[in-house]
């Protein structure tokens, strides 16, 4: 038998997403956001409440990148997600954390996340949160590779506990996507 929790917030895995953007002064801002992920092909799809800093941001630059949690950075992450850009200005600098500007955006990268998306701003709807953006770019640490792709191993993402409010690393691969399905006939 199953229990009922009613309306609640639980889907797993829930991505920890950290989300870079530059502050109007040139400056780089970041913040965590647990709830997003792919919206459309070549999209990513976040819930941003617009009074963040970071929305605001993204709003002025119509840019910003999507910085994928690791293990090693937990603490790190959580800072971000903790402590409003609206109060503290240096928030990347007191979490040790290092940017470069992206290529393809404008916007920064965090350096010591291995894995992050470049994306342009599609629409923001102010009464829900939701941002829709393409993904223009995906770059990747070559520490994270493995055979030329992305080694989920390696990158080892962490991923939200909405109803402990943990974070977790992704587990071991159980099976093959678009193959293991064809042993049922």
């Amino acid at each position: 038998m199953k229990k009922n929790f009613g309306k609640k917030t639980f889907l797993y895995p829930m991505p920890v997403l950290i989300i870079a953007s530059y502050n109007e002064d040139g400056t780089a801002n970041a913040m965590n956001a647990a709830w997003g992920g792919i919206h459309d092909t070549n999209q990513i799809g976040i819930c941003l409440d617009a009074s963040h800093k970071t929305t605001k941001n993204i709003l002025a630059r119509k840019a910003f990148s999507v910085n994928i949690a690791d293990a090693n950075h937990v603490v790190e992450a959580d800072f971000l997600g903790i402590v409003s850009a609206n109060s503290v200005t240096n928030k990347l600098e007191k979490a040790n954390l290092t940017v470069s500007k992206s290529e393809f955006v404008d916007a920064p990268i965090i350096n010591e996340f291995k894995m992050a998306l470049e994306c342009k701003l599609v629409s923001f709807d102010e009464s829900s949160g939701y941002l829709v953006a393409d993904i223009v770019n995906v770059c990747a640490d070559e520490s994270v590779l493995k055979d030329g792709k992305i080694d989920v191993d390696l990158l080892q993402p962490i991923t939200y506990d909405s109803v402990s409010h943990g974070y977790y690393v992704l587990g071991k691969r159980v099976g093959n996507a678009f193959l293991d399905g064809k042993k049922i006939k």
